[in-house]
């Protein structure tokens, strides 16, 4: 769960060669959830075999391993990706969500002391919110748009201070 090394800024990319990624992070579900949902799979397959001949618990069994399988990764894709285009904004990329540099005001590491009370009362029902149960820390990017009604964004990430140094953005 821990980022990705990340690419060191070229400063000099050729028209088309694409971004420079600075920070990459995957933020993959917990191996514990894996256990929990096979063995949620194996129970069901378990159920469903019960006074029936053996075939309706395979049935079962593979229909829920699938569907466990398929939401487990469905909640594993998601990605925050820092990176500098070719004329130079620095970009935040949470899922399909993009943040220019040239938006926030300034940063905000939430430990995860802090993150109860910042996705409880303090939550602002306006802000952009990429929140992942399993990761205990966040960012916060405070918005300086005036055509944005967005506050802020906050993103789970395994390493806030880290993010928010790729991002290039003031820290309070």
């Amino acid at each position: 769960m821990a980022p990705e090394p990340a690419q060191e800024p070229s400063g000099t990319s050729s028209p088309g060669s694409g971004p420079a990624v600075l920070y990459s992070e995957r933020q993959p579900v917990p191996l514990s959830w894996w256990l929990i949902g096979i063995g949620v799979a194996a129970l069901l397959a378990w159920q469903g075999q019960m006074k029936r001949e053996w075939y309706w618990g395979a049935v079962v069994g593979i229909i829920a391993l699938a569907a466990v399988i398929w939401s487990l990764v469905y909640a594993s894709r998601n990605r925050v990706i820092v990176e500098r285009d070719e004329t130079g904004e620095t970009w935040l990329r949470v899922g399909d969500a993009a943040l220019p540099r040239s938006a926030v005001s300034r940063t905000v590491p939430v430990p995860p002391t802090a993150r109860r009370a910042a996705m409880g009362r303090q939550l602002d029902p306006a802000a952009y919110v990429a929140h992942r149960t399993w990761i205990p820390a966040m960012a916060m990017f405070v918005l300086d748009d005036p055509d944005d009604p967005t506050p802020y964004w906050l993103v789970s990430t395994a390493e806030p201070e880290e993010l928010l140094k790729a991002f290039g953005a003031p820290v309070s």
